[in-house]
C-alpha cells in the first residue's frame, strides 16, 4: 500500500510540472500590435511637435512601449522602463519605426519597442525555476523511496542472511531482530521460530547423550567392585591351593579378570573425559613418588629402574598413576619382555623412559599411536580398546608435560617428560 501511495505521489508531480509549464508558455502571449492606438500617438506628437512631453499623452491607449526621436536621433520622449539606444540597435531588435511629419516635413520618428525577446526571456526563466524545483521534488521523494525500500527490503533480506550463517555455523542462540511490521514480518518470525525450535532440539539431545555417557560411567564404575572382589579372591585362593591345575585355572580368572578391569577402567575414563569430567590437581611433589608408582606395577619383578633424581615434580599422583599403568600394561601384553626404565633431568623436565625388548611397530604406525581407539598391527588377537595411550596423553598434556615414543632396533620407547616445580 506504501509503494503504490509513493508512486501516485510521483506520478502526481510529475504530472503537476507538465501541467504548470504549459500553463506558463500559454499565459506568456506576445502582445498585438494596436494600430488604432499607435495611428493617435502618432497624430498626436505630430499635431504637438516642439512641445511633446509625458501629459501629451495622458489620455493615449497604446500600452507598448516606445520612444520618439528628432531627425538627428535625438530622443525627445520615451515611455517609462523604455531604453532607445539608437536605430541600429532598434532594427536589430525589430522595433517598428514611423516617421513623424510636420508641415509636410520628416521630423522625426516614432520607435514602437519590440518586447518579444523580453517576454520570451522571462518565460524561460520562469520555466527553468519550475522545472527545477518539480526535478528537486521528484529527487526528494525519489530518494526517500529508495531509502524506504531500502529499510523494508533490502535490509531484511541483510538480515536474514547474517541470520543463515549464524545457523549455519551452529549459532542459535543469536535470535533474529527484525520488526514484525514489515512486509517480511510473518515470513522472518518463522525462521526464528525454526531457530528456537533447532536449539531446543540440540539442548535435548545434548542432555540425551549427556545422560547416557552417565549412565556408562556409573555403570563402568559400578561394574569395577566386583571384578575387584574377583581379582582379591583369586589372588586368595592362588596364595592357597598347592594343585598346579587349579593353580593354572585360579591364574586364568584372575587374568580375565585384569583385562575385564583394564577395559571397563578405560570406558570409564574416556566417558568421563567427553564430559569433561576428568580433573586434574596439579601439585607440587617430591620425585620419590614416581618409584612407589613403578613398584605398584611391578608384579613379576619384570621392571628394572634406576634411582630417579631427586627434585620437585608437577604433577597429579592419581592421574601419574594411571599413566604409568596404562604404559606398563602395554609393555607386558604386547612386547612380554623385562622392562627398563631410565631417568634424567632434561631442559626443566624430569625424563622417564620406558624400553621394553619387544618386536615394537612400524614407522608408518608411530604418529598414530595416541589416537583415540588406535590400535597396532601387533596386536596379536590380544584384548585391549585403543584408549589407554590416548587417556596418557590427555592426562600428561594437562599436567603440562608431554609423552611421545620413538623405535629401536632392539625394542620400544616411551617418553614421559615431566614438569619440574
Amino acid at each position: 500500500m506504501r509503494i503504490k501511495l509513493v508512486i501516485v505521489l510521483i506520478l502526481a508531480v510529475f504530472t503537476a510540472g507538465i501541467t504548470f509549464s504549459i500553463l506558463i508558455i500559454n499565459n506568456k502571449n506576445i502582445s498585438e500590435v494596436d494600430l488604432v492606438a499607435i495611428n493617435d500617438v502618432v497624430k498626436t506628437v505630430e499635431k504637438n511637435w516642439g512641445q511633446v512631453s509625458e501629459e501629451t499623452f495622458h489620455n493615449s491607449d497604446i500600452k507598448q512601449p516606445f520612444s520618439i526621436i528628432d531627425h538627428l536621433g535625438n530622443v525627445i520622449y520615451e515611455t517609462p522602463g523604455n531604453h532607445f539606444n539608437n536605430i541600429y540597435d532598434g532594427i536589430k531588435n525589430r522595433d517598428t519605426f514611423i516617421d513623424l511629419k510636420h508641415n509636410n516635413m520628416i521630423v522625426g520618428k516614432i520607435i514602437i519597442r519590440n518586447n518579444e525577446q523580453e517576454i520570451v526571456g522571462k518565460m524561460k526563466s520562469e520555466l527553468v525555476t519550475f522545472i527545477s524545483l518539480t526535478l528537486g521534488l521528484l529527487m526528494t521523494i525519489s530518494t526517500l523511496f529508495i531509502i524506504y525500500i531500502y529499510r523494508t527490503l533490502l535490509k531484511p533480506f541483510q538480515q536474514l542472511q547474517n541470520f543463515a550463517v549464524n545457523v549455519a555455523r551452529g549459532n542459535l542462540d543469536v535470535p533474529l531482530n527484525m520488526d514484525k511490521n514489515n512486509y517480511f514480518g510473518a515470513f522472518t518470525e518463522s525462521f526464528d521460530i525454526l531457530r528456537e525450535e533447532l536449539n531446543a532440539a540440540r539442548q535435548k539431545e545434548y542432555e540425551t547423550n549427556r545422560s547416557k555417557k552417565e549412565l556408562v560411567a556409573t555403570l563402568s564404575h559400578d561394574i569395577k567392585t566386583p571384578v575387584a572382589s574377583i581379582k582379591a579372591v583369586s589372588e586368595l585362593m592362588l596364595m592357597q591351593t598347592k594343585d598346579e591345575k587349579v593353580m593354572k585355572q585360579v591364574n586364568i580368572i584372575y587374568s580375565k579378570a585384569e583385562q575385564i578391569n583394564l577395559l571397563v577402567t578405560d570406558m570409564f575414563h574416556a566417558t568421563l573425559e567427553e564430559l569433561q569430567q576428568l580433573k586434574l590437581i596439579v601439585t607440587e611433589n617430591s620425585s620419590e613418588i614416581l618409584a612407589d608408582m613403578i613398584e605398584n606395577v611391578n608384579y613379576d619383578h619384570q621392571i628394572v629402574y634406576e634411582s630417579i633424581p631427586q627434585c620437585i615434580i608437577l604433577t597429579d599422583p592419581v592421574r601419574m598413576q594411571q599413566v604409568i599403568d596404562n604404559i606398563i600394561s602395554n609393555s607386558y601384553k604386547y612386547a612380554g619382555t623385562k622392562i627398563t626404565i631410565k631417568s634424567q633431568i632434561n631442559q626443566g623436565y624430569l625424563e622417564l623412559h620406558i624400553i621394553d625388548f619387544g618386536c615394537g611397530i612400524s614407522e608408518d604406525e608411530l604418529p598414530l599411536l595416541f589416537n583415540k581407539y588406535y590400535r597396532g598391527k601387533n596386536v596379536g588377537g590380544k584384548n585391549g580398546s585403543g584408549l589407554g595411550l590416548f587417556i596418557s596423553k590427555y592426562f600428561m598434556e594437562n599436567m603440562s608435560g608431554q609423552i611421545s615414543s620413538y623405535i629401536r632396533n632392539d625394542g620400544f620407547t616411551i617418553v614421559l617428560k615431566i614438569k619440574l616445580a
